[in-house]
């Protein structure tokens, strides 16, 4: 048999094999789709085609940038709809929060989309199936197949089911919340600079490291916080100084009398 015949016939059934396990996952989504490669190449992180045997297949980042699309609009057009009272201050704050890495994450781990990545076998050691960056990304971009295959109908459906109709509990999960972002507003606002965060503290093997940062405004330490990384560490630092922002606010004003 000629080299490119054997090739050809090894790919086509890792495809199947793939292609096969995919139907959990379909129901998972509560879409079946009619063309499964827009599903495979979602799936498919950009170390996957790294390999010379995988060169041939296409990575996810531009399903992903159609899929963060679609999700905006969806989710802009809900709460546009559903809260006309709120200003647009209040509902950007609010698609932040739906539409962030921390909650699309949730969602993907919810649904066990990691076990169905194309991962190179550096990534997969590395942890890559669970990384909130990967499997958010991935999620973005199944929303993009699902639209490209099936059209705004079903992508709008299943945005509806796993995120907006949780609205009320995501939006109130402190570990969701964007404090960071909601911190540099109020700064930006009152004319006080950007908040500058520092890594006072650094513990732990690396696998269990803990992270103190503080956060400051104009050499002023106004907050402070710790955890398993950067990230959640800063978030605290910047929920501690919304918490006391009055009293942040009033030792500012007497230090530039």
């Amino acid at each position: 048999m000629p080299s490119f015949l054997l090739t050809f016939l090894q790919r086509l059934l890792i495809k199947r094999g793939r292609y096969k396990k995919y139907q959990q996952l379909e129901k998972e989504l509560g879409y079946r789709f009619k063309n499964l490669a827009l599903l495979d190449r979602a799936l498919t992180h950009r170390s996957y085609i790294h390999s010379s045997e995988n060169e041939y297949l296409r990575a996810n980042e531009r399903l992903e940038f159609l899929g963060d699309s679609v999700l905006g609009m969806v989710t802009s057009q809900f709460l546009f709809e559903n809260f006309p009272e709120k200003s647009e201050g209040d509902l950007t704050k609010l698609k932040s929060t739906l539409v962030s890495e921390a909650n699309l994450s949730r969602i993907a781990k919810s649904i066990s989309l990691g076990e169905y990545l194309n991962l190179s076998e550096e990534e997969e050691k590395a942890g890559g199936r669970k990384r909130s960056s990967i499997v958010s990304d991935a999620y973005e971009a199944v929303i993009g197949a699902v639209f490209l295959d099936g059209g705004l109908t079903p992508a709008k459906k299943m945005i509806q089911n796993q995120i907006l109709r949780k609205y009320m509990e995501i939006t109130t999960d402190q570990a969701l919340h964007n404090y960071k972002g909601e911190l540099l507003e109020y700064m930006q606002a009152l004319g006080l600079g950007l908040p500058k965060y520092e890594v006072l503290e650094e513990r732990g093997p690396d696998h269990q490291k803990r992270f103190t940062i503080a956060v400051s405004v104009r050499g002023n330490r106004i907050g402070q916080g710790t955890g398993k990384n950067k990230k959640e560490a800063e978030q605290k630092a910047a929920r501690m100084a919304l918490e006391n922002i009055e009293q942040v606010f009033e030792n500012l004003r007497k230090e530039n009398q």
